[in-house]
């Protein structure tokens, strides 16, 4: 039968397994308490940074329905729990392992997806949601005003039509009926 304590750390560590967009594992041997404190710090609001025991995280993790990372848990390991965006937390850790060579990024999870230390540093390479947003939208408003411009180049070049003929018209243009002469020949 498990212990209390130990029973009551798998299942807050499944909850947060299964509330974050994301969880990246991290090997802090060599990390002073400072250090640690400092990385907290960077990773925001968005991201909790626990030091766990690797079996109970196991255990947690599989019963979130993560198998994926059980090749992990080996060595001091460290779990960011991202509740926020992932891209941010992966600047973090990546800008934090380039000032402090102790902290190795092993890998982690993404809405349930594995990604290697490699696939974490690439995503830290991207862009802030935002600012992904925000390039998507202006990428609609000129398709947008693209499409606009050439509906509207059809219309222009009618109504330039429409007015020459209606000026031919008026001036008595040769070979354009009048309007009566038109209801009569039909």
């Amino acid at each position: 039968m498990a212990r209390p304590d130990k029973a009551a750390a798998v299942a807050e560590l499944t909850d947060k397994f299964r509330s974050s967009n994301a969880a990246m594992l991290t090997e802090y041997r060599g990390l002073t308490v400072a250090q640690l404190k400092t990385l907290r710090r960077s990773l925001g609001e968005n991201a909790q940074y626990a030091v766990v025991k690797n079996t109970l995280t196991k255990i947690a993790a599989n019963e979130a329905g993560i198998s994926t990372l059980d090749d992990l848990f080996a060595g001091p390991t460290a779990v960011a729990f991202v509740t926020g965006d992932p891209v941010e937390s992966a600047k973090s850790l990546r800008d934090f392992a380039k000032e402090n060579p102790n902290l190795i990024i092993k890998g982690g999870v993404l809405d349930g997806k594995a990604l290697t230390a490699d696939e974490i540093k690439k995503l830290a390479d991207l862009e802030s949601r935002e600012v992904l947003l925000a390039k998507v939208a202006g990428g609609i408003k000129a398709s947008m005003a693209k499409a606009a411009a050439t509906f509207q180049a059809p219309l222009t070049e009618f109504a330039r039509t429409a007015d020459a003929l209606r000026a031919k018209v008026e001036q008595g243009g040769a070979g354009t009926p009048a309007p009566a002469e038109a209801e009569v020949a039909e």
